[in-house]
């Protein structure tokens, strides 16, 4: 993913970022990297109903930060490491931009208090 992306990327990183405000949403990826998990085991661990575990799982499922797979009755859930590498590569790249600007501040900076200094010396003289 381009830092510079397509609006239709940059909705899906605004959709991805909105299901992962939830901290119930955020927990269960949290469950999730640890370990695959169904429906009835997330409801054991956050003390939830059914169709409120069902109802988060599908709007993480929607962005595509999981996946579900059919075994037999259950559908377990797990995360989508893909869509968690693109995340992770979009911030790094929102960060070397960002470590870029304060290069160059860092510069400018640095030139300004050489000009200071050029400006005293002559002002002594």
């Amino acid at each position: 993913m381009n830092i510079d992306s397509t609006l239709y990327q940059m909705e899906h990183l605004t959709q991805t970022f909105a299901a992962l405000a939830d901290p119930t949403r955020l927990g269960i990826v949290v469950h999730l990297a640890q370990r695959e998990a169904t429906v009835s085991e997330l409801v054991n661990q956050f003390d939830l109903t059914q169709p409120t575990i069902t109802s988060h799982l599908k709007v993480l499922e929607a962005v595509g930060l999981i996946t579900r797979t059919r075994i037999g009755q259950s559908r377990p859930a797990k995360l989508a490491l893909e869509r968690f590498n693109e995340i992770s590569e979009w911030i790094g790249q929102v960060q070397d931009i960002w470590e870029g600007n304060y290069k160059q501040l860092d510069a400018l900076l640095a030139e300004m208090k050489q000009s200071q200094k050029k400006v005293k010396r002559k002002r002594k003289k």
